[in-house]
C-alpha cells in the first residue's frame, strides 16, 4: 500500500501545472503502454499461469502429495534366488553368498513371512510377536540386510500374504471360512484368512513396513490371491454384495504399493502362470494378469515348466521342454501386456518335479534353457525357486565382480 500510496501523490502533484486534461492525457498514454507491455510479456512468455492450489506459496513449490518418492537403484536386469527363513540363518547362507558373487546372479528373494505365517525375524514390537507368529531363524537381520549390500545385492523381502494358519488360528474373526463356519484351506491344508478384511490388510502393512525399515529394496508378495477350488461360491467374505476377488487383490496392491512407495521401496507380487492368458483362472483365484502388471512395479508369473498341464502350448508334457514352454509362456505375456507397462520378472524352475508323470531331471542344461527362453522373449529379470535352496551352479554364467570389504 505505501508504494502505491506514493505513486498517487506524485501524479496529484502534476495537475497542478499541467490541469486536469492534460493529467487524463498522460494517464490514457500510461495505461497503453502498461497494456501493450502485458501484450509483449504475454505474448514472450505464454499465458497467465493457473492460480496457486491452496497451501502453495510458489510456483516453484512442490506439494507433498506430488513430490516423486526416490525409490532404490536396481540391477539393469535382476537375477535371484529364493532364500528361506532358516537358510538365511544359518551358516550355509555364506555358500549362497559365494555362490552370487562367483556368477551372474545379483538379488535375492529372502522369506520375511512365510508359507506357514511365520515371520523369520523377531521385531520390537507389532501383531506377529503378540500372536507368536515369530520364530528368529535370522538372530540379526539388519545385519543380514546390510551384509547383502555389502556384497552389491539387490534384496526383496518375501512376504507371503493371505495364506495364514498362524493368524487365521490366533484371531479366529479374521480366517476364511465357508458359509458353514468351517475353516478355507486349499486341498485341505493350511488356513487361510479373509483377502476381503481390512484388518488382514493392516496386518501385511505392518510386516511389509517392517522390512522396509529393515533395509530391503523390495517387498514382493505372494499367495497374493483367494485359494483355489471350485467351492470358492460357499465361501462367507463378511462382506455386503457379490465379491469380485480381482477387484479385491486389485485394491490391496494398490494400496499397499501407495504405502510402500512412500517409504521409497519397490513392490511386485506372484501370480499364476495359467493367469497370463487364462481369464476364467485368474477370476477364480483372484489375480486379472493385466490389471495387477498396472499396479506393482513388477508382476511375477510362475512359469516353471512342470505346472503345466499335459498339452499346455501345444506340448505334450511341458516338463521335458524347459525351452518352449517357458517361451511360450512369456511370448504371451508380451502380447497380453502390449501397449503398457511391462514389468515382468518370471519365477524359473531349479528342481526336478518327481510327481509329475515324464518329468526329466532338471539340471544346468535345463537351467539354462529356461533362462534363455526368458532373454528370447524379449524380457530381462528372472527368478529361480528351489525349495531347498539347493541351485544349479553349473546353469549360472560365470562372472569377475567388483571385491567386497
Amino acid at each position: 500500500m505505501g508504494r502505491r500510496g506514493g505513486m498517487q501523490r506524485g501524479r496529484y502533484r502534476g495537475t497542478n501545472r499541467m490541469g486536469a486534461v492534460g493529467f487524463l492525457f498522460l494517464c490514457l498514454i500510461a495505461i497503453a503502454l502498461a497494456v501493450g507491455a502485458g501484450c509483449l510479456l504475454l505474448s514472450r512468455d505464454g499465458p497467465e499461469p493457473d492460480p496457486l492450489p491452496p497451501g502453495q506459496t510458489s510456483p516453484l513449490e512442490v506439494p507433498d502429495d506430488e513430490k516423486e518418492t526416490l525409490l532404490p537403484d536396481e540391477p539393469e536386469g535382476v537375477r535371484g534366488i529364493y532364500i528361506s527363513g532358516p537358510v538365511a540363518g544359518d551358516p550355509y547362507m555364506e555358500k549362497l553368498l559365494t555362490l552370487i558373487d562367483e556368477t551372474e546372479l545379483n538379488s535375492v528373494v529372502i522369506d520375511v513371512k512365510n508359507d506357514e505365517g511365520i515371520l523369520t525375524y523377531r521385531p520390537d514390537s507389532g501383531l506377529a510377536l503378540e500372536i507368536g507368529a515369530c520364530v528368529r531363524y535370522v538372530e540379526d537381520m539388519p545385519a543380514l540386510v546390510a551384509e547383502l549390500k555389502e556384497h552389491n545385492i539387490y534384496a526383496i523381502a518375501r512376504v507371503v500374504a493371505f495364506k495364514d494358519p498362524v493368524l487365521a488360528k490366533a484371531r479366529p474373526e479374521l480366517a476364511l471360512r465357508y458359509q458353514n463356519g468351517s475353516p478355507v484351506g486349499e486341498g485341505g491344508g493350511a488356513a487361510w484368512v479373509n483377502p476381503c478384511d481390512p484388518a488382514v490388510w493392516d496386518y501385511l502393512e505392518e510386516v511389509a513396513l517392517g522390512a522396509a525399515d529393515l533395509g530391503f529394496d523390495e517387498i514382493q508378495f505372494d499367495y497374493v490371491r483367494f485359494p483355489t477350488g471350485r467351492s470358492m461360491d460357499r465361501v462367507d467374505y463378511g462382506t455386503s454384495g457379490e465379491v469380485v476377488r480381482t477387484d479385491v487383490i486389485a485394491e490391496f496392491l494398490e494400496r499397499i504399493t501407495g504405502t510402500l512407495h512412500e517409504k521409497g521401496v519397490r513392490v511386485s507380487a506372484d501370480v499364476f502362470g495359467t493367469v497370463i492368458t487364462n481369464r476364467t483362472d485368474g477370476a477364480l483365484i483372484g489375480q486379472d494378469y493385466v490389471q495387477l502388471a498396472g499396479i506393482v512395479d513388477y508382476i511375477c508369473p510362475m512359469v516353471y515348466p512342470s505346472h503345466y498341464a499335459s498339452g499346455a502350448f501345444g506340448l505334450d508334457i511341458p516338463d521335458q521342454e524347459p525351452y518352449q514352454a517357458v517361451l511360450s509362456a512369456l511370448s504371451a505375456s508380451k502380447r497380453t501386456l502390449s501397449g503398457q507397462k511391462d514389468g515382468v520378472r518370471a519365477w524359473l524352475q531349479d528342481f526336478t518335479a518327481v510327481w509329475v508323470a515324464g518329468h526329466i531331471d532338471y539340471g544346468a542344461e535345463e537351467l539354462r534353457a529356461q533362462i534363455q527362453a526368458v532373454y528370447d522373449a524379449g524380457y530381462t529379470d528372472w527368478l529361480l525357486w528351489n525349495a531347498k535352496n539347493n541351485y544349479t551352479a553349473e546353469g549360472l554364467l560365470k562372472t569377475e565382480k567388483p571385491a567386497t570389504d
